[in-house]
């Protein structure tokens, strides 16, 4: 249990790591080039089997602000990510590249927001309910905003995007919070400790194989690509806490509102961009994967409360 423990809470460091590794050494992961997409879907599987409903409804009392949260991720991420594009391509990226930051920018939010917004001291079963809001309307607006924002750029394949995600996201989940009221309370104690980790396995290889993937592209990618990675996520973290302060919400709501919209769900990005474009177009997702989860440790160092430990809720 120790093992699963620190795969999850040194995601991180590992997702770095690998990342580095499959850079030198991309043969290591060009091997899952045929089940990344059944990774991805493990982590939504994992998700469904600890997400706990009843942490859910005191957040569900309050369903103008999951509404809000919801509203405001699909309109200020893609819209940065839209901006981010046009400036990649005026800097000399290729439309594919530009093409990733408009997907990362589409996609909901992450599933580990949940455990930073718990370890940054925001409110839990708001962050819950703003992922499943979020990732249940995927399948629609994430496929309508990309081909509406990046037609530009390259012709966008909408019923197949959708389709990959009915399979890997909406499917895996229903199929995990099916299984949780079939298992004990031991069982679901120790799925509460093993499925993060499984989750962060999934996503090292997602962000690992992206970047094998893009081996040769790495070396030439232009410096505002990595710019403007940078960029995105932060300002997602700044306009996502002006928005809650726009709409009233309490801190801890306006932290958990930062943080969803700043944690995109970059390995669904990845794993659309490498399923249905090429290899280059999952870069930007890749490195804002990476560069995410890095931004997120620190951001719990910072706001971490005295009376928050290491036990970190049953959510991923």
């Amino acid at each position: 249990m120790i093992i699963w423990r620190a795969l999850s809470e040194k995601m991180a460091v590992f997702t770095v790591i690998f990342a580095v590794v499959a850079y030198a050494f991309p043969a290591a992961f060009l091997i899952f080039q045929d089940v990344f997409l059944w990774c991805f879907a493990a982590t939504m599987f994992a998700l469904g089997v600890v997400l706990k409903p009843e942490e859910a409804q005191s957040a569900i009392a309050k369903p103008l602000s999951i509404a809000l949260g919801v509203a405001m991720q699909f309109w200020i991420m893609p819209m940065l990510g839209f901006t981010a594009a046009l400036i990649a391509t005026w800097q000399g990226a290729t439309p594919a590249m530009a093409l990733g930051f408009i997907i990362v920018g589409c996609a909901p939010g992450a599933m580990a927001s949940n455990v930073i917004t718990y370890l940054a001291g925001g409110a839990v079963a708001f962050s819950i309910a703003m992922t499943m809001v979020a990732t249940m309307f995927s399948p629609i607006l994430t496929p309508l905003l990309v081909e509406l924002l990046g037609s530009a750029y390259m012709e966008i394949p909408f019923w197949p995007m959708m389709q990959t995600i009915l399979l890997t996201v909406a499917l895996p989940l229903a199929l995990g919070m099916a299984l949780r009221t079939r298992l004990s309370s031991h069982m679901l104690n120790q799925a509460a400790i093993i499925a993060p980790g499984i989750a962060s396995i999934a996503i090292i290889i997602i962000c690992g194989f992206a970047v094998a993937s893009n081996h040769d592209q790495l070396a030439n990618t232009p410096p505002i690509v990595f710019v403007l990675v940078v960029l995105l996520n932060g300002l997602g973290y700044m306009l996502g806490w002006f928005a809650g302060k726009l709409f009233r919400f309490e801190r801890s709501y306006r932290i958990t509102l930062s943080i969803e919209i700043g944690m995109q769900n970059a390995g669904l990005g990845v794993a659309l961009a490498l399923q249905h474009f090429e290899p280059e177009t999952a870069l930007p997702g890749a490195l804002f994967a990476v560069w995410c989860i890095v931004t997120a440790a620190g951001m719990t160092r910072w706001l971490h409360r005295d009376g928050h430990d290491a036990d970190v809720p049953a959510a991923i």
